[in-house]
C-alpha cells in the first residue's frame, strides 16, 4: 500500500487541540431524506469552520459515475465546484471545538483511506469518532425517527438504538473505519438513521435534525436546529396534506405506525428526556437545569478551564 499520507494534504497553519471529538458524515451511499446531505450541508454553512486537511479527490473519485456540477450561462462556462473531501476544525453553538470530516465518499482506495483516516485519529489524538447514516425503512413519518447505533459505546447503544438486526449489508467507506477503531480500542459510535421508505429521495430536514440530535449525545457538542425544525414541521404539514388527500397512502401510514407502535412497546428503551416514570420535565425544570448548566459555564470560564 501507497502511503496513506499522500492522500490529503495538511493546513500547517491550524492547530488542533488534543482529545476533539470527531464527527463524520460521507455522502454517496444509501443517504435515505438526504440526512447526511444537509447534515454536512447545514453544519459547514452554519458553524465557524477552518480546514485541517484536504483530501486528494482525483486519487479518490470516479468523477463519471459522480460528475461535478459546472454552470453555463449563455454562452459560457462561469462556475465550477470541484468534488470536496476535507476535515475542518469546527466550533458548536457554544464555541466548542470539535473535528468535522465531510465530503463523498471514496469510490477508489477504501483500505488506503481508512488508514489515512486513522493516521490523522492518532496524529491528532483525536478523544472520540462519531459518523451518521441513513437508511430506508418501513416506518411512519409521523413518529420519531430511530436508529440503529453501532461501535463500541455501550452507553449509547443501550439508550438510543431501535433495531438490533444480525445482517449482512452493503458496506460503505466509514464502516471500515468503524471497523478498524473498533479493533483499536478506539471509543468509536456509528447512528444509522431509519428513514420512512416514502420519502427516502426527499430532502426531509427531520432528518437532518435527527442526526444533530444523535452527535449530540455522542460529543456533547450542540448544535443550531431551529430553522431545520422549522422547515421540518413545513415539510411534515405538507406530507399530512397528501396523505389526507390519498387514500392508499393514509392505509399505508396507518399500517407502518400501528407495526411501529406495537414495536415500540416490546422494546425497554428508554427516551433520554424523560425521568425514570416516563414523564417528560416541565418548561420550568428544563430552565432550571438550561440555568445550571449556563452557571457552571461562567465558572469554568472565570477559573480558566
Amino acid at each position: 500500500m501507497r502511503d496513506p499520507r499522500s492522500l490529503y494534504e495538511l493546513n500547517a497553519d491550524v492547530e488542533v487541540p488534543a482529545g476533539l471529538p470527531l464527527v463524520a458524515g460521507l455522502t454517496g451511499f444509501a443517504d435515505a431524506g438526504s440526512a447526511v446531505a444537509q447534515t454536512s450541508s447545514y453544519l459547514l454553512s452554519t458553524l465557524d469552520t477552518t480546514v485541517v486537511a484536504t483530501f486528494d479527490a482525483d486519487e479518490l473519485l470516479d468523477y463519471r459515475a459522480r460528475r461535478p456540477i459546472i454552470l453555463f450561462e449563455g454562452d459560457h462556462l462561469t462556475d465550477y465546484r470541484p468534488p470536496r473531501l476535507s476535515l475542518d476544525l469546527a466550533r458548536d453553538e457554544l464555541g466548542q471545538p470539535f473535528l468535522l470530516l465531510t465530503g463523498f465518499e471514496p469510490d477508489f482506495q477504501w483500505e488506503r483511506f481508512g488508514a489515512a483516516v486513522l493516521g490523522l485519529i492518532e496524529q491528532l489524538q483525536v478523544g472520540s469518532t462519531t459518523w451518521i447514516n441513513s437508511i430506508p425503512m418501513p416506518v411512519p413519518h409521523t413518529r420519531p425517527i430511530g436508529v440503529t447505533v453501532s461501535g463500541n459505546r455501550a452507553d449509547l447503544i443501550d439508550a438510543m438504538s431501535v433495531w438490533k438486526p444480525t445482517t449482512q449489508v452493503p458496506a460503505n467507506a466509514l464502516h471500515l473505519v468503524e471497523y478498524r477503531l473498533q479493533e483499536r480500542d478506539h471509543p468509536t459510535t456509528g447512528f444509522v438513521l431509519l428513514v420512512p421508505h416514502y420519502l427516502s429521495d426527499a430532502e426531509w430536514p427531520s432528518a437532518a435534525v435527527a442526526a444533530l440530535e444523535a452527535v449530540s449525545a455522542s460529543t456533547g457538542r450542540i448544535f443550531p436546529t431551529d430553522a431545520l425544525r422549522e422547515q421540518g414541521r413545513e415539510f411534515s404539514a405538507r406530507i399530512d396534506e397528501q396523505v389526507a388527500e390519498n387514500g392508499e397512502l393514509a392505509k399505508l401510514v396507518h399500517a407502518l405506525e400501528e407495526r411501529h407502535d406495537a414495536y415500540m412497546e416490546g422494546t425497554t428503551l428508554r427516551s433520554p428526556l424523560t425521568d425514570e416514570d416516563g414523564e417528560l420535565p416541565s418548561a420550568d425544570e428544563i430552565a432550571a437545569e438550561l440555568e445550571k448548566f449556563l452557571a457552571h459555564r461562567r465558572t469554568r470560564e472565570d477559573d480558566g478551564a
